[in-house]
């Protein structure tokens, strides 16, 4: 999929009208320690970054974007320019909450496991125990790490840090993401998925900055893009702008009988150059048959102690009204008042069955019966001739 062709960025709003970040001259120099200029890490930037936007910052290492990064974030004052972040510094304490960060290296507490470590950042930003709760378990499904949430953070790999280092920059559901190098130490099963939730966010009215030096993931969803070279600004636009061969077209159809296909180059190479002229079959990228090998063979994958394929977006980040979790269900159904006890239905007797000789044999009276048993005799007899008149259909 090429940057110009992309569905997904041309079915956003791209103009929005709100400016979320604003940059102005912006310059910062490293001193020594006797206060000489070093490095000019940022050399006068502008640019301004809207609302809903996905907004890159591109360049080769050492060329100044996690500088510009941290001075977004008030962790570095500028030497020269003016910043804005939702209208005020980044040093004003009132906006930290608004604003979700993955550092370029997770800074996490080693001995920590995957629910303790998303508990201790939802309880900076002061949310309830029971959103944290809900919230952690979303996250770690999202990111494919819910298999492991027992085992200590320290024990994780680069990738499976990765994925826990994003699910904390998402627990507070700021409405300003900035994700430095977010698919660095990922397999392209998590490139993938932190592309889809970059492009999920910006759905919803997020505004992400995304800095990287890996620039298909750029490609695949950013709007805006700068590029970095020395600290300068070397090229601002969309990618439409800046990837649009002017000078070019292609043309894509099926597979033309070879008869069709010379007529249809005669055609062109009227107007055309012959060595202007380029056929070829299209084809699909790598990440995309990557991840349709491993889609048929996850059917018989086995389970595994690491990071999985995570799941959908979480529901929270989605704005999508949140169902209760298992936990929770299972508590309010125990804390419900018990129902009244239905009476309970005997089961239907199996239809009796009668010997009519047997019950004849009975409705004849015993000569031998004494005066003592005459009473419970004639009740007996009574009874015999009332069972069998019944199953005879006879009057009584």
């Amino acid at each position: 999929m090429t940057a110009v062709d992309n569905p997904q960025s041309a079915t956003r709003n791209t103009q929005p009208a709100e400016t979320i970040v604003a940059v102005r001259g912006l310059t910062k120099i490293f001193k020594d320690f006797w206060g000489r200029p070093k490095a000019k890490a940022v050399d006068n930037v502008d640019f301004e970054v809207r609302r809903g936007e996905v907004f890159g910052l591109l360049g080769p290492n050492g060329s100044g974007k996690s500088t510009t990064v941290k001075m977004l974030l008030g962790l570095l004052y500028p030497t020269k320019g003016h910043i804005e972040v939702f209208g005020h510094s980044p040093r004003h304490v009132a906006i930290k909450s608004r604003i979700g960060y993955l550092p370029e290296e997770s800074y996490l507490y080693r001995y920590l496991d995957s629910n303790e470590t998303l508990d201790f950042f939802g309880s900076l930003f002061d949310l309830p125990n029971k959103e944290r709760r809900r919230r952690a378990e979303q996250l770690l499904e999202m990111v494919g790490l819910n298999q492991v949430r027992r085992r200590m953070v320290g024990e994780f790999s680069k990738g499976m840090q990765r994925r826990i280092g994003l699910a904390q920059a998402l627990i507070n559901d700021p409405d300003l993401v900035i994700l430095d190098e977010p698919t660095s130490g990922l397999d392209p099963i998590g490139c993938r998925e932190v592309k889809d939730l970059i492009l999920a966010l910006a759905r919803r009215g997020k505004t992400i900055i995304l800095s990287s030096h890996l620039l298909a993931d750029v490609e695949d969803v950013c709007d805006r893009v700068v590029i970095y070279y020395g600290g300068r600004v070397q090229a601002m636009g969309t990618l439409r702008e800046l990837l649009a061969e002017a000078d070019s077209i292609r043309i894509t159809a099926p597979v033309l009988p070879r008869e069709t296909l010379q007529r249809v180059l005669e055609l062109i190479r009227q107007d055309v150059a012959e060595d202007r002229v380029r056929i070829d079959t299209p084809t699909q990228n790598l990440e995309s048959y990557f991840l349709g090998v491993v889609r048929k063979a996850r059917e018989s994958e086995a389970e595994t102690s690491g990071a999985t394929s995570g799941s959908k977006v979480a529901a929270y980040l989605r704005g999508d009204a949140e169902a209760p979790s298992q936990a929770e269900r299972i508590l309010d159904r125990l804390t419900q008042p018990a129902a009244a006890a239905e009476p309970e239905v005997a089961p239907p007797k199996a239809k009796e069955t009668v010997d009519l000789k047997k019950l004849e044999e009975l409705a004849r009276p015993k000569e031998t019966a004494s005066v003592e048993d005459k009473p419970a005799e004639a009740a007996r007899l009574e009874q015999a001739n009332e069972k069998l008149s019944s199953l005879l259909g006879k009057p009584k």
